[in-house]
């Protein structure tokens, strides 16, 4: 108890501090604590519902959010997610092949730490309900809320500041969970009995992190940051 605690604190402390709500995170220490897949796609929607929306109100209130840039991205994903929640396929191959993504991602950015943080412009439009579809329905496959594919995708595009893509993250996040976690509701009966306490070390990391995050952290610390979620993330995905 924990020990799981401990951890889901620290998971939701480091990702929302980048505008990201810990899923694959939280996934990671619940198969450390070897626990059944069945509990795990569920307990990590809810986790993320508790911090995508403390982050949400914490990069809203700071004035990084822009509507204009999540609503293609959330019209698509959201009916998507809905469905990936529905479905259960094999996602072996897919876990590996985005587990290396990600960890390129991160050397990508370790390797532009202080790159100019200035955005070429938001994506067309078709471009974004297309991306908005394909990252929802991998949300509900796998449990997470997509903002773990999101965010590299907006800054190695040029489509938004750090704390912009942090923003769009985070609400981008809120939304797919609910949706993938409607897609489950046969399985909450398979919760586990430590929801609670780790929603409430959940609530604690997660409003530590959004604030450090919305008001606080430098753009170089947010990219290393950044990075070492996307590293993180892409490891135990490759892993598992």
């Amino acid at each position: 108890m924990l020990l799981g605690t401990t951890l889901i604190f620290l998971a939701a402390l480091l990702y929302s501090s980048v505008g990201h709500a810990g899923a694959s995170g939280y996934l990671a220490v619940m198969a450390l604590l070897g626990m059944a897949p069945a509990e795990m796609r569920p307990t990590a929607l809810l986790l993320n519902l508790v911090v995508a929306t403390i982050g949400s109100r914490a990069f809203i209130g700071a004035g990084h959010f822009r509507w204009s840039l999540l609503w293609p991205l959330v019209v698509t994903s959201v009916p998507m997610a809905y469905l990936g929640g529905r479905l259960a396929l094999p996602v072996t191959v897919y876990r590996g092949v985005v587990g290396v993504v990600l960890v390129l991602s991160a050397i990508r950015f370790l390797v532009t730490l202080r790159a100019p943080d200035e955005p070429r412009g938001e994506p067309p439009r078709p471009v974004a309900l297309l991306v908005g579809a394909l990252l929802g329905l991998l949300a509900g496959l796998t449990g997470v809320g997509g903002g773990i594919f999101l965010s590299p995708l907006l800054l190695l595009m040029g489509w938004a500041t750090l704390r912009t893509t942090a923003a769009t993250s985070v609400v981008f996040i809120l939304a797919n969970s609910a949706a993938g976690l409607l897609g489950q509701l046969g399985t909450l009966d398979a919760l586990p009995d430590t929801l609670w306490p780790w929603a409430g070390a959940a609530l604690a990391g997660g409003s530590i992190g959004s604030w450090l995050g919305a008001r606080r952290l430098p753009g170089p610390a947010l990219r290393a940051l950044l990075a070492a979620v996307l590293l993180l993330a892409g490891v135990k995905l490759v892993l598992t």
